[in-house]
């Protein structure tokens, strides 16, 4: 090849939605550090190694995204290009580099271009290893996007274009376990472009591990360099809205699992939720679904929210790259085929996207009316079990009244049982008091009714009971502590009846009084 050159175009996220104005994503700088680190290694260009300090986004050797705001141009640079300067190679030529950094819209993007110092210079497909190529391989650069490697080169008419083609592809990943796979062949700017791709045989899906190779070739003397120095800024950003389609698309392929997980394990909860609210008397399985449901429910509407950003972002790059296929077009007249075939299969994910989209919506309302069902459930089934145990109290606190009360009425009636035996005690001996006073009163007063009976009975004999005789004397002394105890316990029945009488007529003002005192209160 003559006018040779590579050039690797690689794209980087920058910030993302749900970065605020003034943040970055963690690893923004990623792909600056990286290509800076080439300039340390493998390609010692003595302006790469320095790359930070030509970048508007770095202060002092240290990132500072801050400065990117507010300016009107996408370039990262106040000068445009930033000549890299040459490398010898082991043949005698030299190799210039130069990079053109740009920020369009959210993502970093970079053209790190290689060529010989002269356009006349023919590279073949050995000498291919002088522009280092496998250090511009997607493991070294980890662009988060993604990245295409593009060759230029002029051949003679009657050259084995495709087969050509695929021997610098094959020499791109010399020393490498990576094979690069025919996409697709078309047209663009009279001449031939070849597509190719290398994917990681250990992670085929990631896309920062993917090259994505479209190698040009000149066989008729085209205009090819003038019309793509044209379609420079079109052909850039459309190979950007194609990595970000495709990272797009991924992203939302791994948000769909998680989606169909949690709406799998929403259908298993609503075919077990008549078993869970048949034993409602065991709340505790609906209480642990009401303590899951919150936190799965944030995810599903998490993973709907991603999808339904993921829509909206494909939609905008679909269009976008509408727009720099018709510009494209419009400058070189043709473009590939291939490319019109990739923006028909990005438009199928677009349909794809929202197709999971609108499967998943119902069952953010299935989550929503699935919690406040068991909110209700568990409500109701509390606030009947608040009620039983507020009736079992109130029955408890009525048992223990209760029980007091007979303790109560039980020490009453024992203290009235104690009282009564007490005032009979009391009566009784006072009755005895009054008999034994009277009795000995009685004692001491003359005997004069004793001594007229004995008279009657004994008229003959004397009274003094040496001089009467055993029998009168006996019933002298008989009837003499007969008639005094008779005295007393006279006395004693008099006393008691007068007490009678009195606590009767008490009682009978004493009631008329409590009768009132019951009206009253009525």
């Amino acid at each position: 090849m003559k006018n040779f050159t590579i050039s690797l175009y690689a794209f980087h996220l920058r910030h993302t939605l749900t970065d605020a104005p003034n943040e970055v994503d963690a690893d923004a700088n990623l792909l600056w550090e990286n290509l800076a680190k080439l300039g340390e290694s493998s390609l010692p260009f003595s302006n790469l190694k320095d790359l930070r300090s030509k970048l508007i986004c770095y202060q002092n050797g240290n990132y500072y995204p801050e400065a990117e705001q507010g300016r009107q141009t996408e370039w990262l640079t106040d000068s445009g290009s930033i000549d890299l300067g040459s490398i010898s190679t082991i043949e005698g030529f030299q190799i210039n580099a130069n990079i053109q950094p740009f920020l369009l819209n959210d993502t970093y993007a970079a053209d790190f271009t290689l060529l010989p110092e002269s356009p006349h210079i023919s590279i073949d497909v050995a000498q291919l290893q002088h522009f280092q190529p496998t250090s511009l391989l997607p493991d070294n650069i980890q662009a988060s996007l993604g990245q295409t490697l593009w060759i230029y080169g002029e051949v003679d008419a009657n050259e084995n274009c495709q087969e050509l083609a695929k021997q610098y592809a094959i020499a791109l990943f010399a020393g490498t376990n990576l094979n690069p796979v025919f996409i697709k062949q078309g047209e663009i700017f009279g001449s031939l472009l070849f597509e190719y791709e290398a994917a990681d045989s250990d992670a085929p899906q990631n896309l920062t591990k993917k090259s994505h190779i479209l190698i040009c070739l000149n066989n008729n003397q085209a205009q090819t360099p003038k019309l793509a120095g044209e379609a420079y800024d079109w052909l850039l950003k459309l190979l950007c809205c194609h990595h970000k389609i495709l990272y797009i698309y991924q992203q939302a392929s791994n948000r769909y699992p998680e989606a169909k997980f949690i709406y799998s394990y929403l259908e298993k909860k609503i075919k077990d939720f008549p078993n869970l609210i048949a034993d409602s008397q065991n709340l505790q399985p609906l209480k642990e679904l009401l303590v899951e449901m919150p936190q799965k429910s944030l995810d599903y509407a998490c993973s709907l929210q991603d999808l339904e950003s993921h829509h909206t972002a494909i939609t905008t790059n679909i269009s976008n790259y509408k727009t720099c296929l018709e510009k494209i077009t419009a400058i070189g007249g043709d473009t590939p085929k291939f490319w019109q075939d990739f923006l028909s299969r990005a438009e199928k994910q677009q349909q794809q996207i929202e197709t999971y989209f609108k499967y998943f919506t119902p069952g953010q309302n299935l989550f929503e009316q699935l919690i406040e069902s068991i909110r209700g459930i568990v409500e109701i089934e509390q606030a009947k079990h608040e009620q039983y145990r507020l009736e079992a109290e109130r029955a408890l606190e009525k048992a223990l009244r209760d029980k007091e009360q007979a303790e109560l009425a039980r020490e009453k009636r024992e203290n009235k049982t104690t009282e009564k035996r007490d005032k009979r005690l009391q009566l009784s001996l006072a009755l005895v008091t009054t008999g034994l006073a009277f009795s000995g009163i009685s004692f001491q007063s003359p005997a004069k009714p004793v001594e007229s009976i004995i008279t009657q009975i004994y008229p003959k004999q004397s009274l003094d009971c040496p001089k009467a005789g055993f029998k009168p004397c006996m019933l002298y002394g008989g009837f003499f502590v007969l008639f005094h105890i008779g005295v007393g316990a006279i006395a004693a029945l008099v006393m008691g009846l007068i007490i009678w009488l009195s606590s009767k007529n008490q009682k009978r003002r004493v009631i008329p009084v409590i009768e009132s005192i019951k009206q009253t209160s009525s």
